[in-house]
């Protein structure tokens, strides 16, 4: 089967995230959605939807550790904070990124999927 090229799509990959701070857990299922549907369609999918789910299963973690660090001086309210960042930066950032054909990074993922 033929890959096609669909840089929109890659596109909505990684702006889908920004669904969590809408649905909660939106940013997390519909990216894996587009990538399980799509990666054996789309050019670039399969590398993007990991990078995706990486930083969305790197994220949760974070924040899970973020909770007891509450009560260790507050370091875990910093620590939501920063997370808060990247999470609406980065996506926006690397979706530019892949409409331009531009290769994607997210700091502190861990690279469950390779």
């Amino acid at each position: 089967m033929m890959l096609r090229e669909d840089r929109n799509l890659l596109v909505v990959a990684h702006l889908s995230q920004l669904l969590d701070f809408v649905t909660g857990v939106g940013g997390f299922i519909v990216p894996l959605i587009l990538w399980l549907t799509q990666k054996d369609k789309v050019m670039q999918m399969d590398e993007h939807g990991k990078q995706i789910i990486n930083f969305q299963i790197s994220i949760f973690i974070y924040s899970i550790l973020c909770i007891p660090l509450i009560l260790l001086l507050g370091l875990g309210i910093l620590g939501f904070i920063v997370l808060g960042i990247l999470v609406l930066i980065f996506p926006i950032i690397n979706a530019i990124k892949a409409s331009n054909g531009e290769p994607t990074y997210y700091p502190l993922s861990i690279q469950f999927l390779k």
